[in-house]
């Protein structure tokens, strides 16, 4: 929680992705910012109380606190932020995360932009980037006068989405493609409209720099090599997140054995395309309990994935 500046105003983040905005004296509920996709764990607001920064998993928001607005989404973090904070003058943003860095984000420009907005810039928060595209796709088939209607064709198809990718290395203050972490695209979505971008035929120089973009995140997206990752939290109680990632696509099964080789819970995550499975909204969670749903001892434990011809082992630890 963190009040503004002048004590007026209370912002609160919650574990269902939320941040409130109360009247401290009145305690009336003055807002609702909806936008991140795991729980907020940490805000604060600007020096002139005009800005809130929050913190969630692998990202931080900046919010218009007036109007409710997300200005910008800030990425590089690879675990949940965990604080957050202004500088005296409020033109840089300090982040510490559980992935044990402290980022420091330069704010200025001001947020009041003196940068030209940009037509591919959809969603109008001053930067054309990956969750342009996002906005696109969600309307794709839409007809009639849309934002996400870039070339003004009357649709929103594949040319809006490929006109979007070839603006993001272009535009002002847009971080690079692969600085960014995609949270709500698929390599197998991607991976489709690149080929439906390609049977199209448009030689356009502009056209050939979107499907080159296209293809960048598509390698964002798409894993070297499968791999189990360390769980966290670990030590834990009473539950955690298993995270891996896959090269390929596969059949995934988590199995989780006692120190004597009993198996005591067996996840079926089903058949799985390839990605990151990283945050808690894609990696496997265990609540701690056997496939009885008793909770089990604690005590060192075993997990075990297998995903097509990958198999690996690691151990975790429950303390209670």
């Amino acid at each position: 929680m963190s009040f503004s500046p002048g004590g007026n105003t209370l912002a609160s983040g919650s574990s269902d992705n939320t941040i409130r905005l109360w009247d401290a004296k009145t305690e009336q509920h003055l807002n609702t910012l909806e936008g991140h996709t795991s729980g907020v764990s940490s805000v604060t607001f600007s020096p002139d109380g005009n800005t809130l920064a929050s913190g969630s998993w692998q990202e931080i928001r900046l919010w218009d606190v007036n109007t409710g607005n997300n200005i910008r989404t800030l990425e590089g973090h690879t675990g949940r932020v965990t604080s957050v904070s202004f500088s005296p003058d409020g033109s840089t943003l300090a982040s510490g995360s559980w992935d044990g860095t402290v980022l420091l984000w330069t704010l200025t420009p001001t947020m009041d932009t003196e940068t030209p907005s940009l037509t591919e810039d959809v969603n109008n928060d001053g930067v054309v980037d990956v969750q342009d595209i996002i906005y696109v796709a969600q309307r794709y088939g839409q007809t009639g006068q849309d934002a996400a209607d870039v070339n003004e064709d009357g649709v929103v198809n594949i040319d809006d989405i490929v006109l979007v990718a070839a603006a993001i290395d272009s535009a002002p203050s847009a971080p690079s493609i692969r600085s960014q972490t995609p949270k709500d695209l698929t390599a197998a979505k991607v991976s489709g409209w690149l080929a439906e971008a390609k049977l199209i035929g448009n030689q356009t120089a502009i056209y050939q720099r979107g499907i080159l973009t296209l293809e960048q995140l598509l390698a964002a997206l798409t894993p070297q090599e499968t791999a189990l990752l360390p769980n966290y939290p670990n030590p834990f109680n009473p539950e955690t997140w298993i995270p891996y990632q896959l090269s390929q696509d596969a059949t995934v099964t988590l199995t989780i054995y006692d120190t004597q080789g009993v198996m005591v819970r067996q996840l079926a995550l089903g058949y799985q395309q390839a990605g990151f499975y990283t945050d808690r909204t894609k990696a496997a969670y265990w609540d701690g309990r056997n496939d009885m749903g008793e909770q089990v001892a604690s005590g060192v434990y075993v997990y075990h994935l297998k995903a097509g011809d990958y198999s690996a082992m690691r151990k975790m630890v429950i303390l209670k």
